[in-house]
């Protein structure tokens, strides 16, 4: 068996990577980063280090990388013949990532079984979103491109911290992870991944994730960086912050027992083991790695309004995570293009114009004046 992934980071390494080799695939890594890809061909093993409680050190063997920039027919190839397709490249990358899978697609035998695709992101639908841009890309072509894979939604979390100085392709991780998968697209030949588990509603398990895991990320990032704190599991030992990330999660998942009918108490577990792991002083992970991207974490369906758009909706709290948005918004990293470009578009839109724009709330919409008033607050701040 062969898995192609896309995305040979940290994430691709450490987490997909480790599970389809577990899983007995031969790993072909793709990526544009040419001296990532020369290191990975260098290696005859590396080795995936978890650390905490429980953890243990992983070798994966078995693995090759192809740079899709220097030779995009090589990885057409690699997918033609391929049974797995996954990325970790980010959602917005995506995009990137299709042309390579369609052209692997044409020339593929029809007649063997479908590829099974699935986009391992920080994002809800990001398999669908994959198959939006590779529809977009075939043009005519795609009924009969179509007709040659599965494409299959996930919800994918584990922790993969900044890595230390001369680990090379070795990657440092947090020990727990969860990989859920939908499973009517596999029909009775799901793929072979030892440790996912496959799901009839994916959704729950998305927006659990989502909800909890990247907010309560996110949120601890930017109070630590508001804070002057410099690495997560300092931010969460002080109690102020503490109790702040604890409300946001708490509003969140008020939202996820209203949507999905999930009990109380099993997220109140959830919480409890999610903050353990954020705590953890073995994860070598910072509230600049975290809190990068601010205007993407502040976007209409990501982390902090797409819970709190629907909370209000609802009637529910949305006051902690109002406040967890006020903090991202005074995210200012030098290093950061997001946290520059927030910085700046602060400066020179008005609170009505900026909360519209980087929200893609409507004026009309419950949330809307409580987002303006953080924006016009943060915006009087720095003059």
């Amino acid at each position: 068996m062969k898995a192609v992934h896309f995305g040979a980071g940290n994430i691709g390494r450490g987490f997909v990577g480790l599970l389809l080799h577990e899983g007995g695939y031969d790993l072909v890594f793709s990526d544009v980063s040419a001296p990532l890809v020369d290191a990975i061909n260098a290696a005859s093993e590396y080795t995936v280090h978890e650390v905490g409680e429980g953890g243990t050190d992983k070798v994966v063997t078995g693995f090759r990388a192809i740079n899709s920039q220097v030779d995009p027919q090589a990885v057409a190839d690699e997918v033609a013949t391929a049974d797995v397709v996954t990325t970790a490249v980010g959602p917005t990358i995506l995009r990137f990532v299709a042309p390579h899978i369609v052209a692997g697609l044409a020339l593929r035998d029809p007649s063997a079984p479908p590829l099974q695709i699935m986009a391992c992101e920080n994002a809800i639908g990001a398999t669908d979103t994959l198959r939006d841009q590779m529809r977009e890309q075939a043009g005519d072509a795609w009924d009969a491109l179509s007709a040659r894979a599965v494409f299959a939604n996930t919800a994918v979390d584990r922790i993969v911290p900044a890595q230390p100085a001369g680990a090379g392709v070795d990657v440092t991780v947090e020990p727990f992870f969860e990989w859920a998968i939908e499973r009517a697209p596999f029909g009775a030949t799901p793929p072979h991944i030892p440790g996912a588990h496959f799901v009839d509603d994916l959704a729950p398990y998305i927006e659990r994730k989502l909800f909890t895991v990247n907010t309560g990320h996110a949120t601890t990032a930017y109070f630590g960086a508001q804070a002057g704190i410099e690495k997560i599991s300092d931010a969460l030992a002080d109690p102020e912050i503490a109790a702040k990330v604890a409300a946001t999660l708490e509003e969140t998942s008020a939202l996820l027992e209203a949507v999905h009918g999930l009990d109380a108490a099993d997220l109140a577990e959830y919480r409890a083991t999610i903050l353990r792991r954020f705590a953890n002083p073995a994860l070598p992970d910072t509230v600049g790695r975290v809190g990068r991207q601010p205007l993407r974490k502040l976007s209409r369906h990501e982390r902090f309004v797409g819970p709190a758009a629907a909370a209000a909706e609802r009637g529910l709290s949305t006051s902690a995570l109002i406040a967890a948005m006020g903090a991202a918004l005074e995210f200012d990293e030098p290093s950061d293009e997001q946290s520059v470009e927030l910085q700046r578009r602060l400066r020179a839109e008005d609170a009505a114009t900026f909360t519209a724009s980087v929200t893609g709330l409507d004026p009309e919409h419950p949330l809307f004046a409580k987002v303006e008033e953080v924006v016009r607050a943060r915006q009087a701040e720095i003059g």
